[in-house]
């Protein structure tokens, strides 16, 4: 072959050779684009996660509903009618609904206390263990709905406001 000829076949392959190159150069352009679009759109939409420092919103106040005292006679092994438990209770609850609920029911809700409280030893409630037991005995007794068909009440924490064991 000649020099003509190659030269010929070459100046033929390079606008063919340069097209290819070109249309993938814009086919990478438009991917890194649309790419680039979606992350964008994803950053600004409103549930997305995104690293942006939420505003410190202000803590929920609390819900207390403060029980009047409870007086009961305890249980001892030789049965003296002397031991008295004088106990005063608050209840922390989730919101608002919770307490207008047990406000309604309150006369329920402190036959509920008392009969509990008045099962107690007075072995148990020297230890802190024991009075860690009955914060759950008393949350499990207000658990179960005070009305046939309504859901439980939650009690997010029971708190002593007074405990004399005499």
């Amino acid at each position: 072959m000649s020099d003509s000829a190659l030269s010929a076949s070459r100046k033929k392959k390079r606008p063919l050779l340069m097209i290819l190159l070109l249309l993938v150069a814009i086919g990478a352009c438009g991917a890194a684009g649309y790419a680039w679009w979606m992350l964008h759109k994803q950053q600004s939409a409103p549930g997305s996660q995104t690293t942006e420092v939420k505003k410190n919103e202000p803590p929920v106040p609390p819900i207390f509903l403060a029980l009047d005292t409870f007086t009961v006679n305890l249980q001892t092994p030789d049965n003296d009618p002397d031991r008295v438990l004088y106990i005063g209770l608050t209840l922390r609850l989730p919101d608002e609904k919770n307490r207008a609920v047990l406000n309604e029911y309150l006369p329920e809700v402190r036959s509920r206390l008392l009969l509990l409280l008045s099962r107690q030893k007075t072995s148990d409630l020297v230890s802190e263990t024991g009075k860690q037991q009955l914060v759950q005995e008393i949350k499990q007794v207000l658990d179960v709905p005070l009305v046939k068909g309504q859901p439980p009440q939650v009690i997010n924490d029971v708190l002593f406001t007074a405990f004399i064991l005499r």
